[in-house]
């Protein structure tokens, strides 16, 4: 089951005080503003807007006010800005930031602290800021969850197993972990969609580490080495794992494929059963094998499906050449005879 976060935002405060995308920023006016949300990853320059036309100001997204518009207000009196920015104001805007560390106006800055307008200036330019802001906000405005799984990296491919408690998960990551393939959550995959794509990485707390029963905890980055793990990996095969019951009907051919959707992404499916005598970190490495020919073009079950199809066809044509004869009836059991001397 997928536990899921709730629709994707972020507060000014978290932008202020982000340190990983190096955006440099301080807070110059509106600090009643920091509780206000972003909920775009799309920035936006007000441009003609500052000259009264704001139809198309977009409410609940960064406003930058680079060179052009700071020397755009420098232009108009102190009564223009403020009438000019009162209009602004009313767009319902998330936040706004000077770049290149202009000078504020103090129109806009007063403006910004009487409306609660959060206002933050820093020394980046206006192309180089806009780049890493938007990286910050695609990183946080994205739909996330979490499940219960394991997720390797099996011959590049992004595999997660799921299945209940206790059917051989964990015990599967560290037979593949042995075979050369990287882990890179067990137990908690944590979920992040980046446009149609699902990432997974492990949780913090626990990660690189696995729960073998019998074991305990085993720290697989420092018992193979750096090269047996991995932090983050696109999901790219979904592999379940049932107890096989008799009597239960499974996908024998596998030519119609089943997904799942995990954060509105539809994955590839795989139903597989699992019972004493299987090797099934054999099964999951040739399913990821099979995987990546299916993404060049190449489907082994249909196209046996097509050549058993053309078998037939050519059989119910009844041809002198492949009439009856097309179709081998029962061998017959060949005779010896003892050697006589």
């Amino acid at each position: 089951m997928i536990t899921t976060s709730t629709t994707p935002s972020c507060t000014i405060q978290q932008l202020l005080d982000d340190g990983q995308y190096d955006l440099k920023l301080e807070l110059v006016a509106g600090q009643s503003g920091l509780e206000r949300r972003i909920s775009s990853s799309r920035i936006q320059k007000p441009g003609l807007a500052l000259t009264g036309f704001t139809e198309h100001l977009h409410p609940e997204r960064l406003q930058v006010f680079g060179n052009t518009e700071i020397s755009y207000l420098k232009t108009l009196t102190i009564e223009e800005q403020n009438a000019v920015l009162q209009k602004v104001f009313e767009s319902n805007l998330a936040c706004v930031v000077v770049t290149k560390g202009l000078e504020v106006p103090r129109p806009l800055l007063e403006g910004c602290e009487r409306t609660g307008l959060a206002l933050m200036r820093t020394p980046l330019i206006s192309s180089a800021f806009i780049s890493q802001v938007q990286s910050f906000l695609e990183e946080t405005l994205t739909a996330s969850g979490s499940l219960h799984g394991v997720l390797v990296d099996v011959f590049g491919v992004g595999v997660l197993l799921l299945g209940k408690s206790g059917i051989g998960k964990s015990e599967i990551a560290l037979d593949l972990v042995m075979r050369g393939h990287r882990l890179v959550a067990d137990d908690i995959v944590n979920l992040v969609r980046r446009g149609g794509d699902v990432y997974g990485h492990g949780n913090e707390m626990i990660q690189h580490h696995m729960e073998i029963r019998g074991l305990g905890i085993l720290n697989i980055k420092d018992l193979f080495g750096v090269a047996s793990v991995r932090d983050r990996k696109k999901i790219e095969l979904v592999i379940e794992l049932v107890e096989w019951t008799s009597g239960a009907e499974y996908d024998r051919l596998g030519l119609e494929q089943e997904s799942m959707n995990i954060l509105g992404a539809e994955l590839p499916h795989a139903v597989v059963p699992v019972r004493p005598g299987r090797n099934m970190t054999t099964i999951v490495e040739v399913a990821a094998r099979n995987h990546l020919l299916k993404l060049r073009g190449h489907h082994s079950a249909q196209e046996f499906a097509e050549r058993l199809s053309q078998a037939i066809s050519k059989q119910g044509a009844g041809t002198p050449s492949q009439g009856k004869a097309a179709i081998p009836g029962p061998r017959p059991t060949p005779h010896y005879e003892e050697d006589v001397e």
